[in-house]
C-alpha cells in the first residue's frame, strides 16, 4: 500500500517511553497503518527521567519518520488521579488508574486530530497487565465513539524486537515504570 492510502489509517499511539514503543511503531508501519505517536506520561518521575524518555521517544520517531505529538508534563495531575492508591502493588488498582488517565487523554486528542483509532505501547510490557489496558482502552473507545487497536505487542516476541531497537538505536533504558511509587518496588 502506497504511504498516502495508508494516511487514511492513521492510528494515535500513546507511547509510555521510547524503549517499548519501537516495535509498535514499527508493527503498525508493516501493517499499513500510519502512527502518530503521542507522549502524554504525567506518572514519569522525576522530571529529568521523564526528559530522558522524552528524547529517546524524539530520537525514535525521527529514525521513523513518523509524527510526534508531545503534551504537557503534568505530575500533579497524575498524583490527583491516583490519590488513595499509593501503596498498591505494582499492576494494582493505582495502574489501571494510570492507564485510564493516560488513555482518555489520549482518545480526547485521538478526537481533535480526527483519528478513529488509538492503541497504546504500554501493552508490549511484559510488567503490565494487558487484559486491564485492553479492557480500560475499549471502554474509553466506546465512550468517545472510537476504536481502541487491541494489539498485545508483547507477542510474537514483541519484547525483545523493541529492546533490539532500542539498543541498535541507543535509547535510554529506565530501570522502573515511570512512576515514583514503582520505583520505590
Amino acid at each position: 500500500m502506497k504511504k498516502e492510502q495508508r494516511k487514511t489509517n492513521k492510528v494515535l499511539l500513546h507511547a509510555c517511553c521510547g524503549i517499548c514503543s519501537g516495535y509498535p511503531i514499527e508493527f503498525l508501519l508493516e501493517n499499513q497503518y500510519l502512527p502518530v505517536v503521542y507522549f502524554y506520561n504525567p506518572n514519569i518521575q522525576p522530571v529529568n527521567d521523564y526528559i530522558k524518555r522524552l528524547d529517546s521517544e524524539r530520537i525514535l520517531c525521527e529514525h521513523y519518520g513518523v509524527e510526534l505529538i508531545e503534551d504537557v508534563y503534568e505530575p500533579d495531575v497524575f498524583e490527583e488521579y491516583i490519590k488513595g492508591l499509593e501503596t498498591e502493588p505494582e499492576r494494582g488498582k493505582r495502574c489501571d488508574k494510570c492507564f485510564e488517565l493516560r488513555l482518555s487523554r489520549t482518545a480526547v486528542k485521538a478526537k481533535e486530530l480526527g483519528i478513529d483509532v488509538f492503541t497504546s505501547s504500554i501493552a508490549i510490557s511484559p510488567h503490565k497487565l494487558y487484559n486491564h489496558l485492553k479492557e480500560i482502552g475499549e471502554r474509553i473507545a466506546n465512550e468517545q465513539n472510537l476504536k481502541f487497536m487491541a494489539v498485545d505487542f508483547k507477542k510474537k516476541d514483541g519484547f525483545l524486537k523493541t529492546n533490539k531497537i532500542a539498543n541498535d538505536l541507543g535509547l535510554y533504558r529506565q530501570n522502573y515504570c515511570g512512576c515514583k511509587y514503582s520505583f520505590r518496588n
